[in-house]
């Protein structure tokens, strides 16, 4: 089955990422393997959850990784010494009945001592995890206010774009009202200015009429 790529990392994901790679350093195994291990699972090549461990996740778990690197050591140095006791040849003692019985060996083991420090990096290591996950729910928190704080910022902005436009049609409308206004009160001023100059033509348009003595008398119209 091919491998599709696939860009977002969820938090499992990236939780199942590191828990795969610490148990692989701890087992003394390499990354390459974990990186393989768990593309298998998600269904991604082990060259994007190298990419994705080395770019996002390593930094998180430093503690963790220092602790899976001491119980590596612990483990190859008890896994030394244990091969060390093997090799060495074992002390037989002799229970002496008498004499004359056959004198059986018995031979004394060693028991290896349960180390309590590898119990106690487990405990350190989930206490890691858990430490991870209270300061992942807290950034998670975060980003989901900031989305908030930028989709009201976004909405803000688009409402001060309309507005913007509104007030822009809105001073259009004011000029093409003012200069209405202006063209109209020049047409009304031509109009006064018409009804004087009728008048005037007609008060000099009076007809006169000449008299037998030479004068001009007016005749009313």
């Amino acid at each position: 089955m091919a491998k599709v790529r696939q860009d977002a990392w969820s938090h499992e994901d990236d939780l199942l990422l590191a828990e795969t790679v610490l148990r692989h350093i701890r087992e003394g195994s390499t990354q390459l393997r974990a990186f393989e291990e768990v593309g298998d699972k998600l269904n991604r090549t082990a060259a994007a959850c190298g990419f994705r461990w080395n770019a996002e996740v390593r930094r998180r778990y430093d503690k963790a990784i220092e602790i899976a690197k001491r119980q590596r050591k612990e483990k190859k140095r008890a896994i030394a010494q244990q091969q060390k006791l093997n090799n060495t040849p074992t002390v037989p003692t002799y229970n002496l009945v008498n004499r004359e019985k056959k004198t059986i060996p018995t031979e004394t083991r060693h028991q290896q001592p349960v180390s309590s420090r590898n119990v106690s990096s487990i405990d350190d290591i989930i206490a890691s995890l858990k430490q991870f996950k209270s300061e992942y729910e807290t950034t998670y928190k975060s980003h989901s206010m900031m989305n908030q704080i930028e989709q009201e910022n976004e909405s803000l902005k688009e409402e001060n774009e309309r507005l913007e436009k509104k007030l822009a049609r809105v001073e259009k409308q004011y000029e093409t009202m003012q200069e209405d206004y202006h063209v109209l009160m020049n047409i009304m001023d031509r109009a006064r200015k018409m009804v004087v100059l009728d008048d005037e033509e007609q008060m000099s348009a009076k007809a006169f009429r000449m008299e037998k003595n030479g004068n001009l008398q007016q005749v009313a119209r």
